[in-house]
């Protein structure tokens, strides 16, 4: 069914938009006014689903707080025009109008419709929750930017580990952080990486660093390895992970390679037992991620292993105040 999105302010959005909101929300779901319309509609931007003849179907919002963080909220479709991929098209054109403006996308999901949102490219990030008498989880999309038209019609779940059957290929630098990114936040229990050095531009960032940490707290089990060439570069300048490797030194370790055994020449970064982020050379961002590649996972981690029980620690590190 072919559906035009048309995008309001709160001031000009026409009753459409409220009436839609109240037949799902409060008289269908029984969420109480109160909560339903809040001070955000003034600063959002109110999404419209019509069909070919103008008639209203479905509604959403979209606004921003954080400024790199976009919030979608408020998503209905009218009873009689659900199971026909109207919601669909409109999740997937607030996922486009986000790509250039927004690094992150975030949602609160009602707990039956996680998988809906999965198949747009939003995973997991919350134990359950009660809102307005109505299970639901926080979901997040890490790479609004990847998610064009084309990518989304040929993968059944993007960017969803364990799901996500095909790799993407990347060749820039924004691209292989939102792809290294959104393994990292899904990962359950187990990060390795390798590299020459922890470059401050792919490492040192606050969104990085805050999930290596959302990951080290998330499971007791966890383990965070790190396993690089040179350490010089931390010893000069203050990184985010070294501090963060310090606080949480049960679940974070650093090693040095021991150049006296073979290594690997290129580096790679896994996720739990089948996510992989591989790179074609230390100095450029070409290479490619998989999402569901338990095979190459598993000959990775097993040269890794190889790697990691030869190398030897970061004295200086060590001795740095915290």
């Amino acid at each position: 069914m072919t559906v035009r999105i048309r995008k309001y302010s709160w001031q000009l959005a026409p009753r459409h938009i409220r009436n839609i909101r109240q037949k799902v929300f409060v008289e269908e779901q029984k969420v109480p006014p109160e909560l339903e319309w809040d001070d955000t509609d003034e600063i959002a931007d109110h999404f419209l689903a019509v069909l070919p003849d103008n008639t209203p179907a479905g509604v959403a919002r979209l606004f921003s707080t954080l400024g790199e963080t976009a919030h979608i909220g408020r998503m209905a479709i009218l009873p009689q025009f659900r199971g026909q991929g109207i919601g669909e098209t409109l999740l997937r054109h607030l996922i486009s109008e986000s790509a250039g403006q927004y690094q992150e996308l975030k949602l609160s999901a009602q707990q039956h419709a996680i998988a809906f949102y999965q198949r747009a490219g939003f995973h997991v990030c919350s134990e359950p929750y009660d809102d307005a008498g109505i299970p639901h989880l926080d979901m997040r999309c890490l790479g609004p930017g990847l998610l064009n038209p084309q990518e989304s019609a040929r993968r059944p779940y993007p960017l969803i580990l364990g799901a996500d059957t095909q790799s993407w290929l990347f060749d820039n630098e924004r691209s292989m952080l939102d792809l290294m990114d959104s393994m990292v936040g899904q990962a359950g229990k187990r990060l390795w990486l390798y590299d020459r050095i922890l470059d401050h531009d792919l490492y040192d960032r606050h969104r990085f660093r805050e999930l290596v940490s959302g990951l080290a707290r998330r499971h007791r089990l966890s383990e965070i390895r790190l396993l690089i060439h040179d350490d010089q570069p931390l010893v000069k300048r203050r990184h985010q992970l070294v501090e963060l490797m310090r606080r949480l030194p049960s679940r974070i370790e650093l090693r040095l390679v021991n150049n006296d055994y073979p290594c690997e020449d290129q580096p790679f970064m896994l996720a739990d037992q089948e996510g992989v982020v591989f790179r074609h050379d230390f100095d450029r961002a070409s290479g490619f991620a998989a999402f569901t590649d338990s095979g190459r996972a598993r000959l990775l981690a097993e040269s890794y292993q190889r790697m990691w029980d030869a190398g030897r620690r970061s004295l200086e590190l060590r001795e740095l105040p915290l």
